[in-house]
């Protein structure tokens, strides 16, 4: 299975300087389309009913980055690093905006979706990179003693600077357009959310189609390494939920919450040679592209899912 794995780092992917600029405008705009659903007032909230806020927040940021780190060393013997730092790199991701969705088909509670999908996102151009960091070099440093690969050194300041601009910016812009332009922001938020859809998954198929074998090749690993990495970030929520004797309603809106990543932030991204520099990265970093790829289409069939099944089982509450 490793050695099959290996044949992805071979996957690269060159958008040439005008395509660059394009992946840029591509990514400010979603994040623009995204801050525009966040309202001012819901950060207000957590002061209401902080409990249920804060622990989704703390297994957001801390319990799946640090479950998914100790899952990338026990299956390090099977999959290569590239895979592994490409599931670190999904679990500092903010929450995904389908999960606002999805809580409410679950009958959760959709304040505290919003309220976690809201400070997840607004807070991603520093955590993001923060937790990346944090952990992939953690990984890094283990497995480099163990295994002979090169130490990765994850360049923490120029990856947090190119995120602040390409994420920080947009995101205040829209919050303010929210705040101070309430109407307009109700009247394209929509329209921006789908077309940032199109433009993504078109950027995705453009992006893979010269390395569709590779991808078809390697299917079955990739399919059985997310189904496994999203089960446990499924679980995290849960459990973490179950443990913090949170209500039903609560409890399924952080299953799904900490369950349902961002994943095509994480994807476009890995897009941008500014932030991973092929000189650091040595040009090979097919791997994590291939996960965070297939993450964002898992995540949804088992989002609608285990939504579905909570759907139908009735509140104890």
């Amino acid at each position: 299975m490793k050695e099959q794995l290996e044949a992805l780092n071979s996957l690269t992917i060159n958008f040439g300087t005008g395509g660059l600029t394009i992946v840029n405008i591509i990514l400010a705009f979603v994040m623009f389309g995204v801050a525009l659903g966040i309202k001012l007032d819901t950060f207000k909230e957590i002061f209401k009913k902080p409990k249920s806020v804060i622990l989704g927040i703390c297994l957001q940021w801390i319990g799946l980055p640090a479950v998914t780190f100790l899952a990338a060393l026990i299956l390090s013997p099977w999959i290569t690093p590239m895979v592994a730092l490409g599931m670190i790199l999904v679990a500092s991701c903010p929450g995904g905006n389908m999960s606002n969705f999805m809580s409410s088909f679950a009958k959760g509670n959709i304040e505290l979706s919003v309220s976690m999908t809201a400070i997840t996102t607004a807070f991603a151009p520093f955590i993001t990179p923060l937790n990346f960091f944090f952990w992939g070099t953690m990984y890094s440093n283990i497995i480099s003693i163990h295994g002979d690969i090169p130490r990765l050194v994850i360049p923490f300041m120029p990856m947090l600077e190119q995120i602040l601009l390409l994420l920080g910016l947009p995101i205040v812009l829209g919050l303010l357009c929210t705040h101070y332009l309430p109407k307009v922001a109700k009247k394209i938020e929509k329209p921006a959310q789908w077309i940032s859809i199109a433009l993504f998954m078109g950027m995705i198929i453009v992006s893979f189609s010269q390395n569709w074998r590779l991808f078809v090749e390697n299917l079955f690993y990739i399919v059985i390494i997310v189904l496994v990495h999203n089960g446990l970030a499924l679980g995290t929520g849960y459990l973490g939920a179950t443990l913090g004797k949170v209500g039903q309603r609560d409890r399924r809106s952080l299953t799904i919450e900490v369950g349902i990543q961002n994943s095509g932030l994480g994807l476009i991204l890995l897009f941008n040679p500014a932030i991973f520099p092929p000189e650091i990265w040595h040009g090979h970093y097919g791997g994590m592209l291939i996960i965070t790829a297939w993450w964002g289409i898992w995540h949804i069939i088992s989002g609608l899912s285990v939504a579905g099944i909570m759907r139908r089982t009735p509140l104890k509450e």
